[in-house]
């Protein structure tokens, strides 16, 4: 099967080339040596020079000036060639059997999509602890987050992608409504538990208490998610 892969990516020069030469290794280790995976770097109006360092890796890339996130996977998406679209978070690395792993899972054609565990690695004891309770409740109630997912192209279509009128939890969004379309079709998501990618700790290693504890909370995210301006650090001022 063809698999494209889609990193959206706003001032993210500092962390892309470490997630883009990860990715390269999982590719090689999937297709026997050779890169097969297209990689489609989305860059969503960074000032920065995330672009050159894309370009840099022999990659696709999009441009995308409205800054949305949902949007930016979206134009990605509507990029891609391949069979299976697999969305990454720029400042996530993957581990080599990353793509081994999809490609073995969605051979069964019931499995429309899933998404590997994520676990977010904090300097702090507190916050790692703080981060894996979420963590468990999302797995116990179905959610996955979008630093990594994967669908079928026909899936991801006949549910209209990300909604572009979300600004944060379009991850979560998405991924609900894929599995109540899978269940439509008497077809499955599937969680790999055998993997697990692991996102930049930034800002939880640099946010004060108050905001982890506001920005994470499912009811503070689900009453302003349609608001950009409740989510500067992501989309004003980036934390590096």
């Amino acid at each position: 099967m063809d698999v494209s892969l889609i990193i959206p990516a706003y001032n993210e020069e500092q962390y892309i080339g470490a997630t883009l030469e990860s990715v390269k290794r999982a590719s090689r280790h999937a297709f026997g040596g050779k890169a097969a995976i297209e990689t489609i770097v989305v860059d969503n109006a960074s000032t920065d020079g995330t672009a050159a360092v894309a370009i840099s890796y022999a990659t696709k890339l999009v441009r995308e000036s409205h800054r949305n996130v949902a949007r930016a996977r979206n134009a990605g998406a509507s990029a891609a060639t391949g069979d299976v679209l697999v969305f990454l978070d720029a400042d996530t690395l993957v581990p080599e059997r990353f793509f081994s792993r999809i490609t073995e899972v969605m051979r069964d054609s019931q499995c429309l999509g899933g998404s590997p565990d994520i676990k977010h690695v904090s300097k702090r004891r507190w916050v790692r602890g703080y981060l894996a309770l979420w963590r468990c409740v999302g797995r116990i109630a179905g959610m996955a987050q979008g630093a990594a997912q994967f669908c079928r192209r026909d899936a991801f279509a006949s549910v209209g992608g990300y909604d572009e009128r979300l600004f944060m939890g379009e991850d979560v969004d998405f991924y609900w409504r894929l599995r109540k379309f899978a269940k439509r079709r008497g077809s499955y998501l599937r969680f790999i538990s055998d993997l697990q990618l692991r996102p930049s700790p930034r800002r939880f290693d640099q946010w004060p208490a108050w905001r982890i504890l506001v920005w994470t909370n499912p009811l503070f995210m689900w009453l302003f998610r349609r608001r950009r301006s409740a989510w500067r650090g992501w989309y004003d001022d980036a934390v590096r």
